[in-house]
């Protein structure tokens, strides 16, 4: 039988976990069928959460997935440019027309979607990613220059936990955009998912016992982001988000992360998420959205 999975028309981290839901119990029985015929809008956290469902019932050698393409033009042609369809092709079955895929210079608001596979991946990302997203962040958020190296150091850490911790690759995409949820400013995003073992699995070795019976997805991501604890035992390790931390602090950033079926989220003033949520649709590994928002006059 054929499960049929509507991509949500605005499909971002809050629309997510109606994703999730859809899926159902994991891993799925039968065939999914995810269509996004009615997609209108979609952030690079749905889209690459899109390919790590993909990528999870492929490495669980489940049935190939089914995906049907956008009916709207301007959608389709946004996803292909920032590289979807691409690695879409070898995770899905694809129905309906594909634009086809132009060369195309180095972008003023985004960095396309690129795959990570093992620490030179990362390396060459971060070295591959910095002067575009450099230029990015000094032209849509009025960040200078020096300042984009906590962007690298942040983009890196961010990539290098799917290398160290998911046990399997995963995806990175980075784009600006207008946030138009009470901040009404531009925004970069770095989001990166990996279809892993997640933080509680990852953790659970290091952790579980001094948690106790609390010990849940929701505690796990609270022992990485907020106590900035790793599953090695060699000092300096877990630093990774405590240095993203610092670099949002610094630039009224806001980091989220995903995994299992919690979420967690340091919040600044202009955004109105909820810090902690539990009992979410269970999904693979972990998706971490970090979002800088535009600096004003009054910038440090």
């Amino acid at each position: 039988m054929t499960r049929v999975v509507e991509v949500p028309a605005t499909f971002d981290d809050r629309s997510f976990d109606q994703f999730a839901a859809a899926i159902g119990e994991w891993p799925p029985e039968g065939r999914l069928l995810i269509d996004a015929r009615a997609a209108q809008w979609a952030a690079p956290y749905g889209l690459i959460g899109l390919l790590t469902a993909g990528q999870a019932l492929a490495e669980l050698r489940l049935e190939r997935p089914l995906f049907t393409v956008p009916a709207s033009d301007e959608v389709r042609s946004y996803w292909s440019r920032i590289g979807f369809f691409q690695h879409a092709a070898e995770l899905f079955e694809i129905h309906g027309r594909v634009p086809k895929a132009r060369a195309e210079g180095p972008s003023e608001v985004l960095v396309p979607i690129t795959p990570i596979r093992a620490m030179d991946d990362v390396i060459e990302i971060v070295g591959g990613i910095q002067e575009n997203a450099a230029r990015i962040l000094n032209k849509e958020l009025g960040i200078e220059a020096k300042a984009t190296m906590g962007f690298g150091m942040a983009l890196s850490e961010s990539c290098q936990n799917i290398v160290e911790h998911a046990g399997t690759g995963g995806w990175v995409a980075v784009q600006a955009y207008t946030y138009r949820r009470r901040l009404g400013r531009r925004v970069v995003t770095i989001a990166v998912s990996d279809a892993g073992v997640g933080f509680r699995r990852s953790l659970e070795a290091a952790q579980a016992k001094r948690y106790g019976e609390r010990w849940r997805d929701a505690a796990a991501l609270e022992a990485g982001l907020i106590h900035n604890v790793s599953r090695f035992r060699d000092p300096g390790r877990g630093q990774g988000l405590a240095g993203i931390k610092r670099y949002l602090a610094r630039w009224d950033g806001k980091i989220s992360i995903r995994s299992g079926t919690a979420r967690l989220a340091i919040v600044p003033p202009w955004d109105d998420d909820v810090p902690l949520v539990e009992h979410l649709p269970f999904f693979p590994g972990a998706q971490v959205q970090v979002v800088i928002p535009a600096q004003d006059a009054e910038a440090r």
